[in-house]
């Protein structure tokens, strides 16, 4: 089975189009593409219990973000500021960059 590779790069914003926090835009903190997995700034939230140790003093609940599968997540363009697909092109210096293709609007900067 052949891994499809992901879009997504860290700091992009993204749509979540699928799952529980189905419509929220927010900032991609880190992108696992082994994985196809991405962390999303107050998406997809869940609660460990941890214990009271040496680094933690007061032991409790504690609410983090869990990585999304990148399927349910859009990339944002910028430019016409609605969820996008992207498509590679090679710049004339030989740059792989990605491309809004709604707008024709490079997305790396």
């Amino acid at each position: 089975m052949q891994k499809q590779k992901s879009s997504l790069k860290k700091d992009d914003t993204v749509k979540v189009i699928a799952g529980k926090d189905k419509g929220k835009i927010r900032k991609v903190l880190k992108a696992a593409n082994k994985k196809n997995r991405v962390l999303v700034e107050k998406v997809n939230m869940v609660k460990h219990h941890r214990r009271p140790d040496a680094q933690m003093k007061q032991g409790g609940i504690v609410e983090a973000e869990a990585p999304i599968h990148a399927s349910n997540l859009m990339l944002m363009c910028t430019k016409c500021n609605s969820p996008i697909r992207v498509k590679m092109q090679r710049l004339d210096d030989g740059k792989k960059v990605r491309v809004c293709r709604k707008c024709n609007e490079i997305i790396d900067s």
